[in-house]
């Protein structure tokens, strides 16, 4: 038998016996925050691992009309990667510009040479980065 004094407690607060209300409601935010977890571990595995990255190792400017640069190429087998380098002035305006293609049957790993074409005296060469078929966003 109950105590009509706890029950009558439970009728003056308001209080209800527990349901599986908020267990329920703990299980449906448990799979949400695993499902969240798991598209996010996804998601900084792929951005960290891209299919192509590159850097710059020297550059030069040997006139006033070209710049040379050597640039380093990281890429998995199979991929042809476009990579993309700017000459600038001493204001920070484009002079120069070149895309170089690497094909998907070059070596993983290279270093290439480049010349650009310069309108006027560039004072740096910037590697904007490589892309791919698949991505947009240059590494």
């Amino acid at each position: 038998m109950t105590d009509p004094a706890v029950t009558d407690l439970d009728a003056r607060y308001g209080r209800t016996p527990r349901g599986r209300r908020p267990l329920l409601l703990i299980a449906v935010i448990g799979v949400v925050a695993v499902v969240a977890l798991v598209w996010l571990v996804r998601v900084a595995f792929v951005q960290s691992t891209p299919p192509v990255s590159s850097r710059l190792l020297a550059f030069t400017v040997p006139s006033d009309t070209s710049a040379t640069a050597t640039i380093q190429v990281d890429k998995r087998a199979a991929v042809e990667a476009s990579c993309r380098l700017q000459a600038k002035a001493a204001d920070f305006s484009i002079v120069g510009e070149v895309t170089l293609k690497v094909p998907a049957d070059a070596p993983k790993q290279q270093t290439l040479p480049v010349t650009l074409t310069t309108q006027r005296a560039a004072t740096s060469v910037v590697l904007i980065g490589c892309t791919t078929a698949g991505t947009a966003r240059p590494h």
